[in-house]
């Protein structure tokens, strides 16, 4: 199965632009999108969409959600399908240079509970 994406409030929603740029087909929701959650949504509602709909999650929240990311496996037992944390000072083409990368040579279940740094 392919990765499909979950892009965190707080990313540009140009990144959606430059991502589907370099492929039109990749999928990619941003929360507030159609189909994602609200803006607002709380860490562990959305952990929980994740889990659901089976989606990477691509953030640079690296203060609530490692303590939310804790709670889901312990209270809710659940898996997630991936989180890219983002590198501070990453620009907008390279990000979006990562995730085209991770779409095109990964599946999604190479995912399944992992985290990581993007760019790599």
């Amino acid at each position: 199965m392919k990765v499909r994406f979950l892009l965190d409030e707080n990313l540009s929603p140009r990144l959606v632009t430059a991502l589907k740029r370099l492929d039109t087909s990749v999928n990619v929701l941003r929360i507030g999108d159609e189909g994602a959650p609200d803006l607002g949504t709380s860490d562990p509602v959305i952990l929980r969409y994740l889990a659901v709909h089976q989606r990477l999650f691509v953030t640079d929240n690296r203060s609530t959600i490692p303590v939310h990311l804790a709670e889901h496996y312990q209270a809710e037992g659940e898996s997630h399908w991936g989180i890219l944390w983002l590198r501070p000072k990453t620009t907008i083409g390279q990000l979006a240079a990562a995730l085209h990368l991770v779409w095109t040579a990964s599946e999604a279940e190479e995912w399944l509970d992992r985290t990581d740094w993007a760019p790599f």
